[in-house]
């Protein structure tokens, strides 16, 4: 049993069900071998045995253990052809054998080369300067000409969250109310926490902020807003030009909340299907709109574009004097050459394709399993399950990794969720669709036929 406890890599029950999981995927727990006890196994862990236990249920409810009553438990064979899907090694951050949905990042493998753009940064960058403008005077153009709306201003900075980061703290004051997206990005709450601020949650559709629910939120008297105008993490949504614009006259020149400002974050960019849009297309003098390129062109880069209004921008680059000072023009120059060369143009266009078609086979397969679920945009899914921390449990056992949803939700939700990064399946999607559905109705534990249901 030693040889076993080595082989469980975390001591939880996510991480004892995913480990044997991939033992059994492997072969390296053969069908028809004999488990150990759950108090055994506990003692061997240092755990409880309802920590144990939990890790065997979830196995059992996906299908790979089975329980011969006093006889003890058993690895259950043949393998079958959706069992090995999952046994084949995916690269993730972790080394481990599995398929990861749980990150909600890009495919590596879509991202555009950089080989080109590197081999042009030593007869253009200017490594020696101090004193230069902020923004490389060819980079400022192109991301001028591709805004979407004019804007008055647009910088520099070190990835989507300082941008948001410095935007927030330039147009806020502690204890100001801020309406944020629920769910939403968890890195905002936590942010509004730091700062002193108060999180107006605002419920969410398939077009972003539901105007209903902003008019209340409205009521609260909010200093600033916070939203994701294309791929909402974790849902997937986009606005359409017709709610920026309701949401924009809501808060226009002519109402009592004509002081409310906007941050947009705009962290997928060129690889979401839906058209750019942007609520400073109707108030630009009250927008700071921010754009990433992490997902589309490189997490690794850490720049994203901030426009706006030309005091708030002036504003927030002489505070970054006093940090960072100014994001490396080798990078602006890199990012530059990537988004003028037709190859890398083209890169990106094809991986905007590959998302598309990648949360449309999913959704497909699982319409056909009898989930009502919409086509997200970007690389993140979002699907309501019975029970979050069961169906993280039976996907682990299964080798597959998702985010509870939890951490999404700026307040109290009644449905459970998991985020699973569509984006990242390029497999059998038939198969993984099918574990997805039978995680996200998976009765509790020790419901006759529970393995099966979906099948």
């Amino acid at each position: 049993m030693t040889i076993l406890t080595e082989l469980i890599e975390s001591r939880t029950p996510v991480g004892i069900s995913a480990s044997l999981g991939r033992l059994i995927a492997s072969g390296e727990l053969a069908a028809g071998e004999r488990l150990p006890t759950v108090r055994a196994l506990a003692e061997e862990l240092g755990v409880s045995p309802a920590t144990v236990s939990q890790a065997w249920k979830a196995l059992a409810a996906a299908g790979l253990i089975e329980s011969h009553g006093r006889n003890g438990s058993f690895v259950r064979g043949p393998t079958t052809p959706e069992r090995s899907t999952f046994s084949q090694p995916h690269a993730n951050s972790s080394g481990l054998p599995g398929l990861d949905l749980s990150r909600g990042t890009p495919d590596p493998q879509l991202l555009p080369g950089l080989g080109r753009a590197l081999s042009r940064v030593s007869h253009r960058a200017e490594t020696s300067a101090y004193m230069e403008l902020p923004v490389i005077p060819e980079l400022l153009g192109v991301l001028s000409a591709s805004w979407p709306y004019p804007v008055e201003s647009i910088t520099i900075v070190n990835g989507a969250l300082d941008a948001i980061y410095r935007s927030i703290e330039q147009v806020s004051r502690f204890g100001d109310r801020v309406v944020v997206e629920n769910p939403g990005f968890p890195p905002f709450f936590d942010l509004l926490k730091r700062l002193g601020l108060e999180a107006v949650p605002v419920d969410v559709d398939e077009h972003g902020i539901v105007p209903a629910s902003f008019s209340a939120a409205l009521g609260t008297a909010p200093a600033l807003v916070i939203l994701q105008p294309r791929a909402l993490n974790p849902t997937g949504a986009s606005m359409t030009s017709e709610r920026a614009e309701t949401l924009s006259r809501m808060i226009g020149a002519d109402t009592p909340h004509s002081r409310v400002m906007v941050i947009e974050d705009d962290h997928s960019g060129d690889i979401t299907a839906a058209p750019d849009v942007s609520l400073g297309a109707w108030i630009p003098d009250r927008v700071l709109h921010v754009r990433s390129y992490s997902k589309s062109h490189g997490p690794d880069l850490r720049i994203a574009a901030l426009g706006g209004p030309a005091g708030h921008i002036n504003a927030i680059e002489a505070t970054r004097m006093l940090g960072p000072g100014w994001t490396s023009r080798m990078l602006q120059t890199i990012l530059y050459e990537l988004l003028t060369s037709s190859e890398s143009v083209a890169e990106v266009s094809d991986a905007r394709r590959v998302y598309f078609s990648r949360q449309k086979a999913l959704t497909d397969a699982l319409r056909e399993l009898g989930m009502d679920v919409r086509q997200a945009d970007g690389i993140n899914a979002w699907l309501p399950v019975d029970d979050e921390h069961r169906a993280i449990l039976q996907l682990a056992a299964r080798g597959i990794r998702v985010a509870g949803g939890t951490p999404f939700f700026a307040a109290e939700s009644t449905q459970a969720h998991i985020r699973v990064t569509a984006g990242a399946i390029s497999g059998d999607v038939a198969a993984v669709a099918r574990a997805l559905a039978a995680a996200a109705h998976a009765e509790p534990y020790g419901t006759p036929g529970l393995s099966t249901r979906w099948a």
